[in-house]
Formats: structure tokens, C-alpha cells, sequence
């Protein structure tokens, strides 16, 4: 059976909610998921499972508190080559840090050699579409391209 670790990292709750959207949506569809509100990085498996990153980005283009510790834990971290990822970010236009913590961690993520199996999805909170919907409609291509459903 296929898993997914959905990976929170929020600070006024958007991400989270976005994130629970597309737990249900998987689970609908025989993918098991498993929701890290307060991630901890040795307590989420790495093998046998694919990564999904939901973060906003706070402040300055900094990662949600919530996130904080794990991101400390994982760039300690050398050898991420078994694991497979893919982030989903949500930002505001309007700022010049647009998305930048999804950006950080999509990069920290490919410099321990993960395995990207998907690009990076930037949702802009200032879109007509609501994120939860942006991001379910992408879902289906992210299934294929993660390998996840053919």
C-alpha cells in the first residue's frame, strides 16, 4: 500500500487546512496519509513513503514555528537519498519573500539528496481560487508523477 506523510508547517492555519483537504482526498482514493501537525523528524518514516511538504511561509520569509524544530533536525541530517518529497508552499504576491519557506525547504530537501518526484506547488492566497482548491485539482497529476497511481 502506498503512504503519504503530510508534512504541516503553519502558523495562521491555511497550510493545515489545505493539507487536511488533500489527506482526505488521498485517503478517498486507497492512499493511506498520516497528517504531522507538530512535525518531529525521527518520529516520520522515511522509507516506503513519499513526503508532501504543505508549509506558508511567515514574516520575513521565514518557516511557521511549528516547523521550526523540524527544519533544525532535518538540515543536521546528510543522507536523505531514499526519501521522495514534493513541498506545496503558500504565500502572498505581494510580498518579496513569495513562498520563500517552500523554497527553503525545497531546497534543503534536494541538497541532503532526496528525491524530488514532483515540482514545487506555489499557491498564492491572493488568487481568485481558494488554495484547497488549487491544490486538489493538481493532486491528480501529482498521483502520476510521484508514481503514486498510474
Amino acid at each position: 500500500m502506498s503512504s503519504v506523510n503530510i508534512i504541516i508547517g503553519s502558523q495562521m492555519g491555511s497550510a493545515e487546512y489545505v493539507a487536511e483537504q488533500l489527506s482526505e482526498a488521498l485517503n478517498d482514493q486507497g492512499i493511506s496519509t498520516q497528517l504531522h501537525e507538530q512535525p518531529e523528524f525521527n518520529s516520520i518514516d522515511q522509507q516506503n513513503t513519499t513526503w508532501l511538504i504543505c508549509t506558508s511561509t511567515y514574516g520575513a520569509g521565514d518557516y511557521p514555528d511549528n516547523l521550526l524544530s523540524f527544519i533544525d533536525d532535518l538540515s543536521q541530517v546528510d543522507d536523505l537519498t531514499n526519501l521522495k518529497y514534493s513541498v506545496i508552499g503558500l504565500g502572498d504576491t505581494s510580498y518579496d519573500t513569495y513562498n520563500l519557506a517552500a523554497r527553503k525547504v525545497d531546497s534543503l530537501l534536494a541538497s541532503k539528496g532526496a528525491i524530488k518526484v514532483a515540482q514545487r506547488l506555489e499557491l498564492n492566497i491572493l488568487d481568485e481560487a481558494l488554495p484547497e482548491e488549487t491544490a486538489l485539482a493538481w493532486l491528480a497529476s501529482w498521483l502520476v508523477e510521484s508514481g503514486l497511481k498510474q
